[in-house]
């Protein structure tokens, strides 16, 4: 009982993931999982692919946006990816999830296995809950999986540093398996051509072994998602990313946002360290500093991994705020022109793995302090751990869909309270599309959605003109833009929101900011539809899935076919042909 109760950092491990499995198991579709750049967005579009048989396809166009390109969505050789193409979607979303923790968990142990060598054996529990804590982060679903293996390609870094062989290379090569360079890719080459840098000034000696590291890495990249490079080097079509308008700040606002991303994080990247881990590291940064000054060990000050850490999360955040000085991004563009569009403050999706990486280091020099502290120190960095994960799992953050879904369906079973909420099965409804395809003899004509996302119809298997996308022809963006210019002449929100950005693609209301949600409850003020209905006519569109009844349908040329419902539904659709 003794050893058993010695692993118990792999027993709350491993009941933990049981437990999580076992929720989503008993509540299934009924499950509230997050609809902002999610439902919305890449679980639809991975359904999609399945739908048209377009994982592996090379030379099609996938039915939405009018017909893009299947390169512009995500590489099949990802893992995430290949999840949706081996699974039911929702069941490779929650096994994503199981998948994203059980990497952080290993990838943390190897890297800090790495790092203190024999020594690591004291370290086991603590590498083990920090490898936890970070893998229940609720990160941007999509890359959660490249959010929690960082700490292992810093692990595959350091080896071939130390010791390179062609396995090593080999393992490097594959690991964009697990990444995606847009978001990381790019960022970890260059962060690692600046160690390359930095080490050969330090060790007055060429690291060869990284240098080596850097093409192997980039090959895999181009490898691993050669439909990107493609597209971006080879495509030769102007996309919405060139005329995107980004934010032009102040000086002072730049700062303030500068500092708001250190402290709290950004919505993508919710590190939710500011409820405990922040401080603990802000009093550990004041003491550790005021020692070596009062010491005058003024060299540690510099070679401390801790104030190192702290460096590169100030130096994220800076960088995420100058992203918004328009000159500065401007001036990057000229001199590169490729990076027009790109989000280079994207620096800031590695400050989750610093500020619990720095986390680490606190609790890991409280296990080493000396026996005569006893085993306070040890058990009083655990408990930290474990309020670190406890702070993780009630934070009702964007992504957190294990906290949303026992807090509704504690609320449904112990209240008798249902929420305004959609969960999944309800915000795709597949019952009620599916009986709507059947009763008109769905063919595959094109159709616009209006009162909830695309991507309800897209995960369908209904053709959609509208649609969500970060990256398709500027063309289409101006041709769809003439379908809903009589809202947007109605609307400025509307039309900044659609002409300074663009990648949601949607019908917009003549009132009302925006026309889409998933709440039940959802309408809007004016049921008038705004829309141009030849340039719909033009791009081939027929029918409008519109969650209201529309007031104007006859005025503008629309015809009702049939308002369609089911009694578990939360939407009431109209369907208009034109």
């Amino acid at each position: 009982m003794k050893k058993i109760l010695e692993k118990w950092y792999i027993i709350l491990i491993g009941l933990f993931l049981l437990s999580v499995a076992g929720v989503y198991a008993f509540f299934g579709k009924s499950s509230y999982i997050a609809v902002h750049d999610n439902l919305d967005l890449f679980v639809a579009q991975f359904q999609m692919l399945k739908n048209t048989g377009s994982f592996f396809a090379h030379g099609v166009d996938v039915p939405f946006l009018g017909g893009v390109t299947r390169d512009n969505l995500p590489s099949e050789l990802s893992l995430y990816t290949l999840l949706y193409f081996l699974f039911p979607s929702f069941t490779a979303y929650i096994i994503g999830y199981l998948l994203k923790v059980a990497i952080a968990v290993a990838s943390v142990w190897l890297l800090a296995r790495d790092w203190y060598g024999e020594e690591f054996g004291r370290y086991k529990p603590l590498a083990a809950m920090l490898g936890l804590v970070y893998g229940v982060l609720n990160m941007f679903p999509a890359f959660g999986i490249p959010f929690s293996s960082i700490p292992f390609v810093l692990y595959l870094l350091r080896r071939i540093y130390k010791r390179p062989s062609v396995k090593l290379y080999a393992v490097l090569f594959m690991y964009p398996f697990f990444s995606y360079f847009s978001y990381f890719g790019f960022f970890i080459l260059a962060y690692l051509a600046a160690a390359v840098i930095w080490l050969g000034i330090r060790d007055k000696k060429v690291p060869v072994s990284l240098i080596g590291a850097l093409p192997v890495l980039a090959l895999g990249y181009v490898f691993f998602e050669y439909r990107l490079f493609y597209v971006m080097l080879f495509g030769g079509v102007e996309t919405i990313r060139a005329t995107m308008v980004e934010a032009d700040l102040t000086a002072g606002e730049i700062i303030a946002q500068s500092i708001d991303v250190w402290k709290h994080g950004m919505f993508h990247a919710e590190s939710v360290h500011g409820g405990l881990v922040f401080w603990v590291c802000m009093v550990y940064f004041f003491y550790l500093n005021g020692k070596y000054i009062v010491q005058k060990k003024w060299k540690a000050v510099f070679h401390d991994i801790y104030n190192l850490l702290m460096l590169i999360l100030v130096f994220n955040s800076i960088v995420y705020g100058i992203y918004n000085w328009g000159a500065f991004r401007r001036l990057v563009e000229l001199l590169l022109p490729p990076l027009k569009g790109f989000q280079f403050n994207r620096t800031v999706f590695f400050s989750p793995f610093l500020w619990y990486a720095a986390f680490f280091v606190i609790l890991q020099r409280m296990y080493a302090l000396p026996e005569t502290f006893r085993r306070l120190p040890r058990w009083t960095a655990n408990v930290l751990a474990c309020a670190a994960m406890a702070v993780i799992l009630f934070s009702p953050t964007r992504y957190n869909d294990l906290y949303f879904t026992c807090k509704n369906k504690a609320l449904e079973m112990l209240k008798g309270k249902e929420t305004d909420e959609m969960n999944y099965e309800e915000f795709y409804s597949e019952e009620l599309f599916a009986s709507i395809k059947e009763d008109i003899d769905y063919a595959g004509e094109w159709s616009v959605a209006y009162g909830f996302h695309p991507a309800v119809l897209e995960y369908n298997g209904i053709a959609t003109l509208d649609g969500y996308l970060g990256f398709y022809p500027q063309q289409y963006k101006e041709d769809f833009r003439e379908i809903i210019a009589p809202a947007l002449e109605r609307v400025e929100a509307s039309r900044i929101y659609y002409d300074d950005w663009g990648a949601r693609a949607y019908l917009y209301a003549g009132t009302d900011a925006s026309a889409v949600s998933s709440l039940k409850s959802f309408t809007v003020g004016d049921k008038d539809m705004y829309m141009d209905v030849h340039a719909f006519e033009n791009l081939g569109g027929r029918y409008i899935f519109s969650r209201f009844e529309l007031a104007n349908a006859e005025t503008v040329g629309l015809r009702l076919v049939k308002a369609y419902g089911l009694k578990n539904a939360p939407y009431e659709v109209y369907l208009y042909v034109r």
